[in-house]
C-alpha cells in the first residue's frame, strides 16, 4: 500500500499541470455508487466492517479517482457519491489519503433513509465554488417524507447538481422509485424556470432509464450487464458520458463468465474490492 500511495502522489503534479494547460471550456464531473460505504465506528456498520477495511476502501476510492484525472488529463470538479454513510467517512477520504493534498470540499446532509445513507458530493474549491446547497426529500403520497435517500442539490455560478439514489428494484419498490424519479424533474424544472443555466442530475436510478444503448453497464446482476447509473444534462453545449471499468476495479466472473465489478464484501467474504458499481464519467462543455 505505501508503494502505491507515493506512485499516486507522484501522479499529482502531471495531472495538475495538465489541468492548468487546458482552457476552462468543459467541466469534469463522477458520479459513484460507492456500496455501503459506513463508518467504522458506526451501529450501522456489519460486524465485520473494520477499521482497516474501512482505510483500504478509502485509499481505493481516492486511487480511482486519481486514475479517472490521469484518463482524462484532469482531476474531476466534482465527485457525486450514493450510498455514503455520514460526514466522517467523507472526512476521512479527503484527509487520510492523496486527496488530502488537494482543495476538495464536501457537501453532505444526512437523509430518513432507514439503512443510514445518504448522498455526497465533492467539489473543487479552486474550480467549482459551491454557492449553495440543500437536501430534496422525497414525498410520499399522504404529504410526508419517504424513508429513502435524499435528492442533493448543490448549485454554483451558471450550475447545479441533482444526486440522486432513487429506491431499489428489490420488495417492489416501484411507485416509490417513480415518485422519486418524478421529485428529480421537478426540481430540475424549478430550476430551469429560475434562470439555471446549466443542470446536471446525476445518480444511481435503480432502473435503465436510456433506451436501447450499445454502451457497457454499470453494474452486473445475473449475469448481465446494467446501466442503472448515468445523468440527465441540460443547457451544455455537448455532453460525453462514459462508464468507467477500470481494470483495478474488476474481478473474474466465476459463475457467468467475463468480469464483473469486485465488491468489498459479498455476504460475510471481504473481497479487497470497492463496489459493485463503476463509476460513470461526465464532460460537460459549454
Amino acid at each position: 500500500m505505501k508503494r502505491t500511495m507515493i506512485l499516486l502522489l507522484l501522479l499529482l503534479p502531471g495531472v495538475s499541470v495538465r489541468a492548468r494547460s487546458q482552457t476552462r471550456d468543459s467541466l469534469l464531473v463522477v458520479f459513484w455508487n460507492v456500496e455501503n460505504f459506513f463508518d467504522y465506528r458506526s451501529e450501522n456498520k456489519p460486524q465485520y466492517w473494520t477499521k482497516g477495511r474501512f482505510y483500504c476502501k478509502c485509499d481505493a476510492v481516492a486511487k480511482t479517482l486519481l486514475r479517472i484525472a490521469d484518463r482524462y488529463g484532469r482531476l474531476p470538479d466534482a465527485v457525486g457519491f450514493a450510498e455514503v454513510e455520514n460526514a466522517f467517512v467523507l472526512r476521512q477520504l479527503c484527509s487520510a489519503t492523496a486527496l488530502r493534498k488537494l482543495d476538495y470540499a464536501i457537501v453532505h446532509y444526512d437523509s430518513p433513509d432507514h439503512r443510514g445513507i445518504d448522498c455526497a458530493l465533492l467539489c473543487r474549491r479552486s474550480t467549482l465554488p459551491l454557492r449553495d446547497s440543500a437536501p430534496k426529500h422525497v414525498p410520499d403520497s399522504a404529504g410526508g417524507i419517504l424513508a429513502t435517500r435524499d435528492i442533493l442539490l448543490a448549485e454554483f455560478d451558471s450550475l447545479a447538481i441533482l444526486v440522486n439514489h432513487h429506491p431499489s428494484q428489490l420488495g417492489g419498490k416501484d411507485d416509490r422509485r417513480r415518485t422519486a424519479f418524478s421529485r428529480m424533474e421537478a426540481l430540475a424544472d424549478s430550476l430551469r424556470a429560475a434562470g439555471g443555466e446549466r443542470i446536471l442530475s446525476m445518480g444511481d436510478f435503480n432502473e435503465e432509464r436510456w433506451g436501447k444503448r450499445d454502451a457497457p453497464g454499470t453494474i452486473k446482476y445475473n449475469g448481465g450487464w446494467e446501466k442503472i447509473d448515468g445523468g440527465f444534462a441540460y443547457g451544455f453545449s455537448r455532453v460525453r458520458e462514459e462508464v468507467f471499468a477500470d481494470p483495478l476495479l474488476l474481478e473474474r466472473d466465476a459463475a457467468f463468465g467475463g468480469t464483473k465489478p469486485r465488491r468489498t464484501f459479498v455476504g460475510p467474504r471481504y473481497r479487497g474490492g470497492v463496489s459493485d458499481h463503476f463509476p460513470v464519467v461526465f464532460v460537460l462543455y459549454f
